[in-house]
C-alpha cells in the first residue's frame, strides 16, 4: 500500500471513530453487577485530535477497594435553604461502579458479551429528602462518569428528579458525539417540556465522582461551567453556562474544592479527605433564595458503609438502615 492509500484508510479509521460517544479530552480546560474495571469500549476521539490520550489507570488500591462487589453508603444531616428557611433532612450518597452501554447508555444486563459496548463508569446516587412546612422533598441526582477520565473528561450520563406535593420534574443529560444533548421536563409552564442541545463543557454534577477518582486532576482556576441539576431545580435558574473559580485547598488532613460563580452569587464547597477512597465529608452551598437573602445548604457527615445494598431488600435488612442513622422506613 503506498503512502497516499495509507493515509486515506488512517482518516476513514478516524472518521469512523469520531461517530462515538466520547467527548474530547481538549474540550476539559485545565449497580455493581459484574463491574471489573475491564475498559473494552474504544476510546472515540474527535476527527481533529489525532493523537489519543493515554488511558487513566487507577491504582490497584483503587481497584481493590471500587471493584470488591459493594457500593459505598455514606449518610449526612442535612440542612437545606429553602423558602428563605432552614429545614432539616437526610442525605444519603451512594458511589458504585458499574458497566454502562456505551452506545444506549444504560446498564449493561450482560457486561461479558457486550464487548467493545462496556464502559466501566463510577456512579454517584445522591438521594435527599427534607420537608417544608407540611410537605416534603424527595430529589435523586445520579452521575455516571467513566473511570478513564482521559479518554472521557466528562459524564456520559447525568439524571435528576425533584418530587413534592405540587408536582414533579426530571432532567437528562446525554454526552453524544460532540454535543451534550439535554432533556427537562416541569410542571412549570415557564420551563416546560425542552430538550436542547450545548457543546460540552465542565459540570458541576460530574466533580463529585472526579473527586472520588482522581482529586489531584480537579480543574482549578477560571472555568467555564454547567450548575449542577439540583441548583438549576431549587433556584428556578435558566440552565446555562456559568463562570466559575475553582481551588483546591489542604487543611487538617482534609481538602476542600471550592467553586465561586460570581454570575449567581454563589459558592459551592465540597469537604473531602485528603486521602484514599477520598471519602467526602460534607458539603457547603451558599447561593440567594427567592427573597434575595443568601443561606446555605450544608451536609454533614455521619455514617457510612461498604454492602452489596441491592441484595439487602427484605424486611430483615431494615436494621442495616440503623447503621446509617437513617429512619427505619423513611429516606
Amino acid at each position: 500500500m503506498n503512502v497516499t492509500a495509507k493515509m486515506k484508510s488512517m482518516f476513514k479509521r478516524i472518521a469512523i471513530l469520531a461517530t462515538g460517544l466520547a467527548i474530547p479530552l481538549v474540550l476539559l480546560q485545565s449497580c455493581q453487577q459484574a463491574a471489573n474495571g475491564s475498559n473494552t469500549s474504544s476510546p472515540e476521539q474527535g476527527v481533529a485530535d489525532m493523537h489519543q490520550p493515554e488511558p487513566f489507570q487507577p491504582t490497584q488500591q483503587w481497584k481493590d477497594y471500587w471493584y470488591a462487589g459493594k457500593g459505598e453508603l455514606t449518610s449526612y444531616k442535612l440542612t437545606q435553604s429553602r423558602y428563605g428557611e432552614l429545614h432539616n433532612g437526610t442525605t444519603v450518597i451512594v458511589f458504585v461502579t458499574e458497566d454502562l452501554s456505551a452506545q444506549k447508555q444504560v446498564k449493561l444486563d450482560d457486561p461479558a458479551s457486550a464487548g467493545a459496548d462496556k464502559l466501566p463508569v463510577l456512579k454517584m446516587n445522591q438521594s435527599t429528602k427534607f420537608v417544608t412546612g407540611i410537605y416534603p422533598y424527595s430529589m435523586m441526582l445520579s452521575t455516571f462518569q467513566p473511570v478513564d477520565i482521559h479518554t472521557y473528561p466528562h459524564a456520559v450520563k447525568v439524571t435528576a428528579s425533584v418530587q413534592e406535593w405540587c408536582g414533579m420534574t426530571y432532567y437528562q443529560m446525554n454526552a453524544r458525539k460532540d454535543k451534550f444533548q439535554m432533556e427537562s421536563r416541569s410542571y412549570f409552564e415557564s420551563e416546560g417540556d425542552k430538550n436542547t442541545e450545548m457543546d460540552p463543557v465542565l459540570q458541576e454534577d460530574e466533580l463529585w465522582n472526579w473527586i472520588r477518582i482522581a482529586p489531584d486532576k480537579l480543574p482549578v482556576g477560571a472555568q467555564k461551567m454547567f450548575p449542577g441539576a439540583y441548583y438549576l431545580r431549587l433556584s428556578h435558574h435558566t440552565a446555562a453556562v456559568t463562570n466559575v473559580t475553582c481551588s483546591l485547598q489542604d487543611e487538617n488532613g482534609l481538602r476542600t474544592y471550592t467553586m465561586e460563580m460570581p454570575d449567581l452569587n454563589r459558592t459551592l464547597k465540597i469537604h473531602f479527605q485528603a486521602a484514599f477512597p477520598y471519602k467526602i465529608m460534607g458539603w457547603e452551598d451558599t447561593f440567594p433564595g427567592f427573597d434575595g437573602k443568601p443561606l446555605t445548604t450544608k451536609g454533614e457527615y455521619m455514617k457510612y458503609i461498604l454492602l452489596d445494598y441491592w441484595r439487602a431488600h427484605n424486611n430483615d435488612d431494615r436494621a442495616l438502615r440503623k447503621e446509617l442513622d437513617l429512619p427505619e422506613d423513611w429516606q
